[in-house]
C-alpha cells in the first residue's frame, strides 16, 4: 500500500505579477501616481516661475532699458506740465510720483520738488542771486548739488530743502551730478567723468569718456541707471549711456523728436534737453530740457537702422566752448 504524500503547505509558490492580491495592486499604484503628480506639479510651478522671471526681465529689456543694443530711439508714453520758466540743470526721481529739480541763470537759480503729474512746485528753495544751479543727485536724506564756474556745492535736506551745508570738490567747476549709492559721478563739460568721495567730495578717480576711441566732450546733466551713468549732451539731442568702470560709451539714445514736437505745438522759447530721472521701482524714464513746457516718460527702443561714426560725430560729438 502507498502512502500518499501530504501536502506542502510551507513550499512557496511562484506568483506572477498579475497574481498579486488586488488591494495591494491598488494601493502600490496610488502611491506611484501621488508620486508622479507631486512631481509633475513641482515641475510646473518651477517652470511657471521661471517663465514669468524671464518675461518680466525681457519686459524690462524691450520697454525700459535693453542694453544689448547701440542705438536706441524712443517712444513717449506720457507727457506731464512742466514750468516753461524752468532752466532745467539737474533731475532726479524723488519717490511718489513726485521729482527734484535744479534750475539755472544767476538771480532765478532753485533747487524744487515738483509733483510729476501737474507740474506743481510744492516746494522751492531759491539760491543766492550769485550762484548758478547745476546738477544735483540724492544721498541718504540729502540734496547734493554743484555750481557752475565754481568748484563747490551745497547740501539741502530732502524733506524740506532747507540748506544744511556748503562744500568743496576736485571738479574745475560743477555741471552734472548722480550716484550709485556709494560715489558720486560728476561732469565739468569736458570728457571727464569724476569720481567723487561722497563723504569728502575729493576726486577718486577721473575717466576720459571715449566713444570707438574718440572723446565725447561736453558731458552734461546725469543720471545713474543700471548699473550705467547716462549723459546728456549739451547742445545736442543725444543721451551717452556710459560705463562706470572705465568710461567708454556702450550705447547712445537719440531723441531728436521731443524737440520737433515741441516746436511743431507752438514752443519756440525753448533750449537744449537736459535732464533724466530714473524710478527704480517702476522703471521709468524721464526726461525734460530747458524751458520746456512738457515732461515725458518715455521708453526705448532698438534703432532699425544702425548709425555710421559720421552720425554719430555729428548728431552727439561736436565740441562747444563755453567758457
Amino acid at each position: 500500500m502507498k502512502r500518499k504524500k501530504k501536502p506542502n503547505f510551507y513550499k512557496p509558490i511562484n506568483q506572477s505579477p498579475s497574481m498579486v492580491s488586488p488591494s495591494s495592486s491598488s494601493i502600490r499604484f496610488k502611491r506611484r501616481t501621488l508620486v508622479v503628480l507631486s512631481l509633475f506639479l513641482i515641475s510646473l510651478i518651477v517652470i511657471l516661475y521661471l517663465t514669468s522671471n524671464n518675461n518680466q526681465k525681457r519686459k524690462f529689456i524691450d520697454d525700459v532699458v535693453p542694453l544689448t543694443d547701440e542705438f536706441h530711439s524712443i517712444e513717449v508714453v506720457n507727457e506731464f506740465p512742466h514750468d516753461p520758466k524752468a532752466f532745467t540743470q539737474g533731475l532726479l526721481y524723488g519717490g511718489d510720483d513726485f521729482l527734484y529739480e535744479s534750475t539755472g541763470l544767476y538771480k532765478q537759480s532753485s533747487v524744487r520738488k515738483v509733483d510729476i503729474k501737474t507740474g506743481k512746485v510744492e516746494i522751492l528753495q531759491k539760491m543766492s542771486d550769485s550762484h548758478f544751479g547745476e546738477g544735483l543727485t540724492l544721498l541718504d536724506d540729502k540734496i547734493i548739488q554743484v555750481i557752475w564756474l565754481e568748484p563747490s556745492g551745497f547740501i539741502y535736506d530732502r524733506h524740506n530743502l532747507s540748506k544744511i551745508g556748503k562744500f568743496t570738490h576736485g571738479m574745475k567747476d560743477g555741471w552734472g551730478l548722480a550716484t550709485d549709492g556709494k560715489v558720486l559721478f560728476g561732469t565739468d563739460g569736458s570728457s571727464s567723468l569724476y569720481h567723487l568721495d561722497p563723504k569728502t567730495f575729493k576726486v577718486l578717480r577721473n575717466d576720459v569718456v571715449r566713444y570707438k576711441g574718440h572723446e565725447v566732450h561736453n558731458l552734461n546733466e546725469l543720471e545713474y541707471v543700471n548699473g550705467e551713468v547716462w549723459a546728456n549732451i549739451w547742445m545736442s539731442d543725444c543721451i551717452a549711456r556710459i560705463s562706470q568702470k572705465d568710461g567708454v560709451v556702450l550705447g547712445w539714445i537719440i531723441l531728436p523728436e521731443l524737440r520737433k514736437r515741441l516746436l511743431k505745438a507752438g514752443s519756440r522759447r525753448i533750449d537744449v534737453l537736459n535732464g533724466i530721472a530714473w524710478d527704480s521701482e517702476k522703471n521709468r524714464l524721464f526726461v525734460t530740457g530747458k524751458w520746456w513746457p512738457k515732461l515725458y516718460e518715455i521708453k526705448l527702443h532698438p534703432m532699425k537702422e544702425q548709425l555710421q561714426a559720421e552720425d554719430v560725430a555729428t548728431r552727439c560729438m561736436r565740441k562747444y566752448e563755453f567758457h
